[in-house]
């Protein structure tokens, strides 16, 4: 597959992984591990460094600190997606659900809290980086099976856009696969779990909480009607009649 301006294979390999990361410890023990699963790697050490940076690279996904020197991390994530959007694995020292919704708001795809295990930030970055890739070849098929209609809500899966009552409404690459994901079955129920492993490819129920804040601001984005919770067991897309 081709995931922005480089030739790799399904597991990402030969991706390139822009770190902005001022703590030097940090952002060297990051690149060193994503050097090791064959990704090639940019550091910035700053928040105005990193969006030169992703200019200049064009970036396949980025791990970014939200306390950065200069402007932080959320005006950094905010420029990068403005520029060119990508997919943006954000750090921060703070386990804040309000932090989590503010830095998903600005175009974040992922979070995780300091302190981390590199394993699984490789895994969040694999993730990532199939989720393009499966954007990619969404891109590819027919007219026919690329537009998703439902209610006033129009997803066109070819050009990644999608249209509330006629109005473009913009989404990460990661609200984009989990609109994808309920709209396409409308009015089922889908378990935290299933949409863990088909939009993260996680394979455990570590993460319900980042499916919580998703939705939550896909709510924000497109309404607060067409999403129904089902307490205790998950999400259905369910448009007003």
């Amino acid at each position: 597959m081709t995931i922005g301006n480089q030739s790799t294979d399904a597991s990402g390999l030969g991706a390139t992984i822009l770190i902005i990361e001022d703590e030097p410890a940090i952002a060297t023990a990051i690149a060193q591990r994503l050097t090791s699963e064959g990704w090639r790697t940019e550091v910035a050490r700053d928040g105005l460094s990193g969006v030169d940076a992703a200019a200049r690279v064009r970036p396949d996904a980025v791990v970014l600190d939200v306390m950065l020197p200069g402007i932080d991390g959320l005006e950094v994530c905010r420029r990068i997606q403005a520029d060119h959007p990508v997919p943006v694995l954000m750090l921060t020292a703070r386990d804040d659900e309000t932090d989590m919704l503010i830095g998903l708001g600005v175009g974040a795809d992922d979070y995780m809290t300091k302190p981390f295990s590199m394993r699984e930030l490789v895994a969040r970055l694999k993730a990532l980086l199939r989720r393009v890739d499966r954007a990619a070849q969404a891109s590819q098929a027919p007219e026919s099976e690329a537009l998703i209609t439902v209610g006033d809500v129009v997803i066109d899966r070819a050009q990644r856009r999608v249209h509330r009552a006629g109005e473009e409404i913009h989404l990460t690459p990661t609200e984009f696969e989990l609109l994808i994901m309920l709209a396409s079955s409308p009015k089922t129920v889908q378990t935290r779990e299933h949409l863990l492993a088909e939009v993260w490819d996680w394979v455990d129920a570590s993460g319900t909480r980042t499916v919580d804040s998703h939705i939550k601001a896909l709510r924000r984005k497109l309404g607060s009607d067409l999403i129904r919770t089902v307490h205790g067991v998950g999400y259905a897309f369910e448009p007003p009649q």
